[in-house]
């Protein structure tokens, strides 16, 4: 196996184990790898994530028809996600990542689906304003 794929996982933050284990060798030549690159011993469990949007696609669900449901919702303590000691909202995220401008008010679902959090599915007052305007002189 090539010396640049397990220094390429190292990089990335993978196990001893979990490259031996990948790449087919043994965990003794990857060790020899990370203590020329002088990298530190990997910690056991989850690599932290980089920024709250690496942990908000680590936790959303999909579903298979196209939503992506947020665990740990109905129980009214999952709307956000905390990194580096700073709570963000579950929802402001998503509408970051598939929004050019800041939300306008609060960030909710506008599928209809509970719990859903997908960015394409998430709506902000603006959004129900303009909804409102158009829906609501068709129904005058």
């Amino acid at each position: 196996m090539s010396r640049a794929a397990i220094e390429e996982l190292l990089h990335a933050g993978h196990s001893d184990k979990a490259i031996a284990r990948q790449l087919h060798i043994r965990r003794l030549r990857v060790r020899a790898v990370r203590d020329q690159l002088g990298l530190p011993i990997h910690k056991p469990g989850p690599t932290p994530a980089g920024t709250p949007e690496d942990l908000f696609w680590r936790r959303a669900q999909p579903t298979s028809d196209g939503h992506l449901i947020w665990p740990g919702y109905d129980t009214g303590h999952g709307h956000s996600v905390e990194h580096r000691g700073r709570k963000h909202s579950i929802h402001r995220i998503a509408w970051g990542l598939a929004h050019d401008r800041a939300p306008v008010g609060h960030v909710t679902t506008g599928c209809g689906i509970h719990g859903c959090v997908h960015p394409r599915h998430v709506e902000d007052q603006q959004m129900r304003d303009q909804y409102d305007a158009i829906f609501g002189e068709v129904a005058s």
